[in-house]
């Protein structure tokens, strides 16, 4: 059954994923991925971000092309306490829920090639200047609806812009002024925070870890179904049938995490079966809508 989208906008989309929400990242990567008919996963183990690529040609997954479009979406998004990558590649093949233990057990036979990279640490003097690829894609939405606003409230009379102007000037010149320095002692505080997160020996204990993993498996895969539900209406392309069945096996990915311990486990057991039948239909689809010629196994 499908249910309406969570309204959900892209920017806050890429900040989840800045922050280091893995179903984020894969939400963004399958977008950008699009159009070479890659669809991707990730698992994120062991202080590495475990990727899967998936496409129904081994021509879609070419290495050295890929891995650079990988790397530079990755360090644009610069998420937090990510920064080793291990990048495997196959072709696409029933539905695996443990696709990282079958690639660790049997690599020559499970994958076309594997690459880990190591993403750039942001500069920290390019982030307080706010010149970082995250911080400039959204300063530049910021700046076109700032000079929309300030359009609108234009006048016709010149005396009256020439009296108001110095005015506006320093109005503006100083909430700006206030703005800038809150946000670099912003930036300075949470690179130094990060900082000594890394340099800790262990990561500091919670009341109840394995229940707080849970309700955001929960949540993340009840928003990447709603989502795909929604999308699915107006599917039409392959590549928007295979984002659609990265987004399903996804959200089957993440309820098969809940554990049996957890008062949801009988409905998340339900919705990792239902979840997955529907990515494969999408996948049927998407394989409906390619050049008829033969894909190898």
């Amino acid at each position: 059954m499908l249910h309406p989208q969570m309204p959900e906008s892209m920017d806050n989309i890429a900040l989840q994923a800045h922050e280091g929400s893995v179903a984020a990242i894969i939400q963004i990567l399958n977008q950008q991925l699009a159009q070479r008919g890659v669809r991707t996963r990730a698992i994120f183990e062991d202080g590495v971000l475990q990727l899967l690529c998936e496409a129904a040609q081994e021509d879609q997954l070419e290495e050295t092309s890929l891995i650079k479009e990988i790397r530079q979406s990755l360090e644009a998004l610069a998420p937090r306490n990510i920064r080793r990558v291990k990048i495997n590649s196959r072709i696409v093949r029933e539905q695996q829920l443990l696709w990282l233990e079958e690639i660790n057990r049997d690599p020559d036979n499970q994958v076309l090639w594997s690459r880990e990279i190591i993403l750039a640490r942001p500069n920290i003097f390019k982030k307080l200047l706010g010149k970082s690829p995250y911080q400039q894609q959204f300063a530049n939405i910021k700046k076109a609806d700032k000079k929309a606003d300030l359009t609108k409230t234009k006048v016709s009379s010149r005396r009256w812009q020439q009296e108001q102007t110095p005015l506006w000037m320093g109005i503006l010149g100083g909430v700006g002024s206030t703005i800038i320095v809150l946000a670099l002692a912003w930036l300075v505080w949470d690179w130094w925070r990060l900082s000594n997160q890394q340099n800790q020996q262990a990561p500091a204990p919670t009341s109840n870890p394995v229940m707080v993993q849970a309700n955001n498996d929960f949540a993340q895969a009840v928003f990447l179904a709603e989502e795909a539900a929604n999308n699915g209406q107006n599917a039409q392309t392959a590549a928007q049938w295979l984002d659609l069945a990265a987004k399903w096996q996804r959200a089957s990915d993440l309820m098969a995490k809940i554990p049996p311990e957890d008062a949801r486990y009988e409905t998340a057991q339900a919705r990792v079966k239902q979840y997955r039948e529907n990515s494969e239909i999408a996948l049927q689809q998407a394989q409906s809508r390619r050049s008829p010629s033969p894909v190898s196994p």
